[in-house]
């Protein structure tokens, strides 16, 4: 298993942000799904390190990919639908994070 580490970390929160981007979401968006204990980055990685912890790298992206589902069934609130939310309603919602999901289940069985 994949073991935690402050680069992993890092580079799970440029995936995040563009990920939250391409969404047209927010930190907050994200902290709600998480249920997390603040919308800083900090207390969000708790909570993905906590999944990490209990079922590396596939738990932490089923994760997100039942996060990214439910926000494709439930339009975002308020003004935080950006523009790249409205123009990605015409790619497939799942396609990043499954790519991501199939990589880590491609690496963990090698």
């Amino acid at each position: 298993m994949t073991v935690w580490n402050t680069a992993m970390e890092d580079e799970l929160v440029a995936v995040l942000k563009d990920w939250l981007k391409q969404q047209g979401r927010t930190q907050a968006d994200l902290r709600r799904s998480l249920r997390a204990s603040s919308t800083r980055m900090p207390a969000l990685l708790e909570v993905l390190e906590r999944e990490h912890r209990q079922g590396g790298l596939p738990k932490l992206a089923a994760r997100l990919c039942a996060i990214e589902a439910d926000w494709s069934q439930s339009p975002s609130n308020g003004d935080s639908q950006s523009e790249a939310g409205s123009a990605s309603n015409d790619v497939d919602p799942f396609g990043q994070l499954d790519l991501l999901l199939r990589e880590i289940r491609d690496d963990s069985v090698s």
